[in-house]
């Protein structure tokens, strides 16, 4: 999945590690990257935390999509930083989880995302159901 991800790919994220339920990526803000007040956009963290979470939840096969998510910025990240971001399963429930990402520049937490995801049925090239 990751590999056709050209958005993240696109943006310099990196794949660094992958199992059921877990991932772990790596991405350097950019100068593009970085809003009027000096510091890495929101929507930035947001997409490095919710790549990480897409690869986790879709670790087990099926295609998952995201339901929801919500984030927490918990300090700013400048120009240079290097993030990595953790994602974790909490559970899964039928065609549901719950995924925990934790966002760091070195011991530092940058942010906390929760997703919640969906396994989707798809046949012949039709939207998911």
């Amino acid at each position: 999945m990751f590999a056709a991800d050209r958005a993240s790919r696109s943006l310099g994220i990196e794949l660094l590690e992958h199992g059921h339920g877990t991932a772990v990526l790596r991405m350097t803000v950019t100068a593009s990257m970085v809003n009027g007040h000096g510091i890495a956009h929101g929507g930035y963290l947001f997409l490095l935390a919710d790549t990480a979470f897409a690869c986790a939840c879709n670790s087990h096969g099926p295609v998952t999509v995201a339901s929801g998510a919500d984030v927490t910025f918990v300090a700013p990240a400048r120009e240079g930083d290097v993030l990595t971001a953790t994602a974790r399963e909490v559970t899964r429930f039928g065609r549901s989880g719950i995924y925990d990402v934790s966002v760091v520049r070195g011991e530092t937490v940058i942010a906390e995302f929760r997703g919640r995801s969906r396994s989707v049925r798809s046949t012949n090239n039709q939207e998911p159901q």
